[in-house]
């Protein structure tokens, strides 16, 4: 039975044995059971994968992924629906934390690997990843995000590395540092007494604060692997899409399926869109005329609006 299937236990062998042949093996051989089946596996048994222990040197590489929170955040009340981008440094084992609005995507990647890098104070050889799967829905964004990523990483002078697919060990290094981040995050909201906040600063000033903690205990290495990070380029490198939209005569601009409202004097002009994963930036020519928060459709929404009231703004999700 183990020949054809050498995953199965001794517990289940000795079940099986119980059914057949009652009465015939008592529960107290079940122990030597269990060692004559680990012995089997070890000598006659199919190979294991192997894993090789990395052993990065000070500033060779950095790590970056995508999470869901453990526990459900509230702001003012309404469930907060958001990511945990986290950055790490192998050597030291330095990171950073950020929130992200809607999913995985090239803008979240770019904006957060450039604030870890820039509070980090310098980039590191390599940059990795999973696979970035999710920050795509086709072939051709995929494409998109591939050329946009490669040039970030140039600006960085950074060597751009995956790991495979549903090989989550070829990115330990950020994917234990999940755990620990969140076990300590929910002790942190345990001690706050609750998980509602006013504004989403004001939960990123908790992440900040918990990030802050578990950079102590590396600090030392951290310090050691500052001298070996790749200085930075003066400025930071495109972290948005951008379009180019005509303000209707209702004085809405439609984006990403959701009906943005904008000042009335703007009706008839062409204006630029920076589109980040947290908020709207509008131009005309080179001016900057406002900053809107971006909306996001929620499940099974298939179009949402906007809309601006003295400075005030709600969202209106419609199915």
């Amino acid at each position: 039975m183990l020949e054809k299937e050498a995953q199965l236990t001794g517990l289940t062998l000795w079940e099986y044995l119980e059914d057949e042949h009652a009465g015939q093996f008592p529960y107290r051989v079940l122990r030597t059971l269990q060692r004559r089946v680990k012995h089997w596996k070890a000598t006659q048994g199919p190979d294991k994968a192997v894993i090789f222990r990395q052993s990065v040197p000070a500033g060779q590489q950095g790590l970056s992924d995508f999470s869901h929170p453990n526990t459900e955040i509230t702001i003012q009340g309404e469930v907060f629906t958001h990511l945990l981008y986290q950055f790490r440094l192998a050597y030291s084992g330095w990171r950073y934390v950020q929130i992200i609005l809607g999913g995985e995507s090239y803008s979240a990647l770019a904006d957060g690997l450039q604030s870890a890098l820039f509070q980090a104070g310098g980039s590191p050889i390599e940059h990795r990843t999973d696979s970035l799967s999710a920050a795509f829905n086709n072939s051709v964004e995929e494409q998109k995000l591939t050329r946009s990523y490669e040039a970030l990483c140039a600006h960085y002078n950074l060597q751009a590395t995956r790991n495979n697919r549903g090989v989550g060990h070829e990115n330990g290094a950020v994917e234990c540092a999940h755990g620990s981040f969140k076990r300590r995050l929910d002790q942190a909201l345990k001690l706050r007494g609750h998980t509602d906040f006013a504004a989403i600063k004001d939960y990123q000033v908790v992440l900040d604060k918990v990030t802050e903690r578990l950079n102590k205990r590396c600090q030392s290495r951290f310090n050691e692997e500052q001298l070996a990070l790749q200085a930075l380029p003066c400025e930071r490198f495109m972290d948005y899409s951008e379009l180019s939209l005509k303000v209707t005569r209702s004085s809405t601009l439609e984006i990403k399926r959701v009906v943005y409202t904008v000042p009335s004097r703007m009706i008839g002009e062409t204006v630029r869109v920076h589109v980040y994963h947290d908020r709207l930036a509008l131009f005309i020519g080179q001016t900057l005329t406002s900053t809107i928060p971006r909306v996001y459709l929620k499940a099974g929404q298939e179009r949402g609006k906007c809309i601006r009231h003295l400075s005030q703004i709600t969202a209106i999700g419609l199915v």
